[in-house]
């Protein structure tokens, strides 16, 4: 098991805001804006977070007016491998560091359906920890060769149990290794935190007047930590998660009615939950590349779909509306499902069977 001696990681202060709009100081040099176009890092990890929030004025209902009601994209696909799961990852890692869990050579144990995995493999490979990802057999192709690109060991879970099923499996693993370290996603409040700490100042910063706040339901890390931030700056404010209709299935996401929950959902962070169906996540995706270039993953198809059917209530009340989303992953690791070509019928039976959760 090898262990690197020669390369430093950020502390988890260096992967925080770099200091949006702040005068520059020896510890926040100035900004692209204010000196040449360069940013310059002391590691691929200290890029992470400060992802750009983008306007869409094409899908917007209204842009201009007093009552405007606008859409706002937090895109998350722009983090070191092109995942929101970065920002929980890397803060999962460092805790269990500073509790003293992890420690140099350890092995690292995570049941995922991709992201997580690929972020942590990251993660483990700049810090010189071995990962073991248990995850099920019909996950893309792309995340795969990710993980192995980036020297994770992948074991396979049955493909029927789905995300639970690598969740009981991994956890079996764990008993049978007690020296390996699982940080587990679902239950892990530095899952949360980094969202608490990270993306909620980020979106505030970028926009004070928010108003509606639209994530996926999945670990829910990024909503519980994100809306607990914004519920305690924004009086008001509304967050909504988009979920799958019971019964059906969304790439990445799940419906915490069909039995799991997992321990980080708190339900008094949510102001509403928005059902979305796999044509309409499908159909949203391809919108969102084609009107406003953003080529996105399948569950954002889904948060997109909820954040417009928000912004279509606002409008009939006539009231303004700034609707912030989070854009979680890029397309590009989904091109082998299909998704992407032919009708929106053909796509959505080939993804039929494929891993969902």
């Amino acid at each position: 098991m090898s262990t690197s001696t020669t390369r430093t990681c950020a502390s988890r202060a260096d992967w925080r805001p770099r200091c949006p709009r702040a005068p520059a100081s020896p510890s926040c040099p100035p900004s692209r804006e204010a000196s040449a176009p360069v940013a310059r890092y002391e590691s691929l990890i200290a890029t992470l977070g400060n992802t750009p929030l983008v306007g869409l004025r094409t899908l917007s209902p209204s842009w201009d007016g007093e009552n405007h009601v606008r859409l706002w994209a937090k895109l998350e696909d722009r983090n070191p491998t092109g995942s929101v799961k970065d920002r929980p990852a890397l803060r999962m890692i460092e805790q269990a560091e500073a509790d003293g869990r992890l420690k140099p050579g350890c092995t690292i144990l995570e049941p995922t359906s991709g992201n997580t995995g690929i972020s942590l493999a990251m993660a483990a490979k700049l810090k010189g920890y071995r990962l073991v990802c248990v995850m099920p057999e019909n996950t893309s192709v792309e995340r795969r060769q990710l993980l192995t690109m980036f020297g994770a060991q992948i074991i396979d879970s049955p493909a029927a149990g789905g995300s639970n099923q690598a969740v009981a499996l991994a956890k079996q693993i764990a008993a049978e290794n007690p020296d390996w370290v699982m940080l587990y996603q679902y239950g892990n409040p530095a899952n949360a935190l980094a969202h608490y700490e990270t993306t909620g100042p980020e979106i505030l910063a970028d926009l004070p007047e928010i108003t509606h706040f639209v994530a996926g339901l999945g670990t829910t890390g990024t909503l519980m930590g994100t809306g607990r931030f914004l519920r305690e700056k924004v009086p008001g404010i509304e967050i909504v998660a988009a979920e799958p209709r019971y019964g059906e299935l969304v790439y990445g996401l799940r419906n915490i009615d069909e039995g799991f929950i997992p321990e980080l959902y708190d339900e008094s962070v949510l102001t509403t939950r928005f059902s979305v169906g796999p044509f309409d996540a499908v159909k949203r995706t391809r919108e969102l590349v084609l009107e406003e270039g953003i080529f996105a993953g399948i569950s954002t198809g889904a948060i997109l779909h909820a954040a417009l059917g928000v912004a279509r209530k606002a409008q009939r009340a006539g009231a303004r509306a700034d609707i912030a989303f989070v854009v979680a992953d890029g397309g590009w690791k989904y091109l082998s499902t299909g998704a992407y070509d032919g009708t929106l019928e053909e796509a959505e039976e080939r993804l039929d069977g494929q891993l969902w959760a």
